[in-house]
């Protein structure tokens, strides 16, 4: 979503879902919960090993792998200034306690105030600088990172700005839609692809294409295109796109950065949509090889102006229930809902109100993911930042030094998750001995490790 303008309606997730969480998992992570305090909970595994995927669950040495996130789009940006980088440190510190694994912010940074790229091939060393601190910070604090590449808003220069240097080159194009077929604009995306996947960080002297504490690269933050809805421009995009990433960097996850709109390829999916389409086709280019997982966004209020409550609740639970399914069952891939959060500008606002919404979200999550058998990954919460930061405030900040019940809120979904995961590292290591014992000709339940 536009980092400027975030919206999202409460929901309450069905009773039905709540009840199923019942189970042994359930009743180990109610206990663990209950023996842990929030503060000072730190549930991450070190970042030596690379997190890959086997079918629709995430693994990390051979075992299931389940997060719970943040997004924090403004690290790089911030940590371009010196003086400024103990804000990085603040939320990365404070997310760790938190029991938060992984965190999402921006690579990309596209002419204008700190910019990375300057302009096509030409790049601001300082800013460069910032997200190696970045980088180094997560690792440091046990967080893994998704870096998205590019923006398909205007802000922080996006495919906009890719069109205007291309035009400013007397390349002949028409609008921001170029981006996505123009090969002199795709070719410029394309440098900086490789300019960031193999820059070597001056903090810890690794490549960035060769460091686990990058969980994986986002094509692009919420790819749209205007003049072509059925989803065909951004796919054949996404498609040049995950593979020059692949050819540059085979052991890094790769996914695309959508929100999750159904396109052309299965037109009876278009029911899930909020009334409109995007120009982006979920099932079409989630499918494609070099992706590895699946994201959905969700802001019933932006896309359903006018409609009450209980209409947006229920786009909600169909709009997750629906992609939560296409993945485990079409795209046979993991998914991450990655952004979701409740302005303070929302009529009603408190932050009582924030916290029933954000536990609402995370039950749904949670059972997802249990039933699923891990096939719902995770969620990242928008968004963190530090103290002193009001100048960046969206109405979704999530100060966690200032915020004790929400941070306690994370904290609980953050140990969930971790006791979840464990118990299915059981499940998965019981089905491996019961496999050691089997005819022959029976392979494993689970089949190989798929690495980026």
């Amino acid at each position: 979503m536009q980092w400027r303008r975030k919206r999202v309606s409460s929901l309450l997730f069905s009773s039905k879902m709540a009840k199923s969480c019942c189970c042994l998992a359930a009743a180990l992570a109610l206990l663990a919960i209950v023996s842990v305090p929030c503060s000072g909970l730190r549930v991450g595994r070190s970042n030596s090993s690379f997190v890959g995927r086997r079918g629709a669950q995430f693994v990390l040495d051979g075992s299931p792998f389940l997060f719970n996130g943040f997004n924090a789009y403004w690290m790089m940006h911030v940590a371009a200034e010196p003086a400024e980088r103990p804000k990085v440190s603040e939320v990365l510190r404070a997310a760790s306690a938190a029991g938060l694994t992984v965190g999402r912010a921006w690579a990309f940074g596209d002419g204008g105030d700190r910019a990375l790229q300057l302009s096509p091939g030409v790049y601001d060393e300082r800013v460069f600088q910032g997200l190696d601190f970045v980088i180094a910070e997560a690792q440091k604090n046990g967080v893994r990172l998704i870096l998205s590449l590019a923006n398909n808003y205007k802000d922080f220069g996006g495919r906009a700005q890719y069109v205007e240097w291309a035009r400013e080159a007397g390349v002949a194009v028409n609008g921001e839609d170029d981006f996505y077929t123009n090969p002199v604009v795709r070719g410029y995306y394309k440098n900086h692809v490789q300019k960031v996947l193999t820059r070597v960080n001056k903090f810890t002297g690794v490549a960035y294409k060769d460091d686990p504490t990058i969980l994986a690269w986002e094509l692009i933050n919420e790819p749209r295109c205007q003049e072509d809805y059925s989803g065909k421009t951004v796919n054949a995009w996404v498609r040049e796109m995950a593979r020059h990433c692949k050819s540059l960097d085979e052991r890094h996850m790769v996914e695309i950065g959508m929100e999750g709109f159904y396109g052309d390829s299965m037109p009876e999916k278009k029911q899930y949509n909020p009334g409109y389409q995007v120009g982006t086709d979920y099932i079409s280019s989630n499918l494609i090889e070099e992706i590895d997982f699946s994201t959905i966004h969700a802001y019933p209020d932006l896309w359903l102006p006018g409609q009450n409550e209980e209409a947006r609740t229920r786009f909600v639970q169909r709009w997750l229930r629906s992609h939560w399914d296409d993945a485990a069952k079409t795209l046979k891939k993991p998914l991450v809902f990655t952004e979701f959060g409740k302005s303070k500008k929302d009529p009603g606002y408190s932050e009582h109100a924030r916290d029933l919404y954000l536990d609402a979200v995370f039950a749904g999550i949670y059972d997802l993911a249990r039933i699923g058998d891990g096939s719902l990954g995770g969620g990242l919460v928008w968004q963190l930042m530090a103290q002193g930061m009001e100048s960046y405030y969206d109405g979704y900040e999530i100060v966690l030094a200032q915020d004790a019940a929400t941070s306690a809120v994370l904290a609980r979904q953050s140990r969930l998750m971790s006791v979840l995961a464990r118990t299915m590292n059981v499940a998965v290591a019981d089905e491996e001995e019961e496999d050691r014992f089997a005819p022959r000709g029976r392979g494993r339940k689970h089949g190989g490790l798929r690495r980026g």
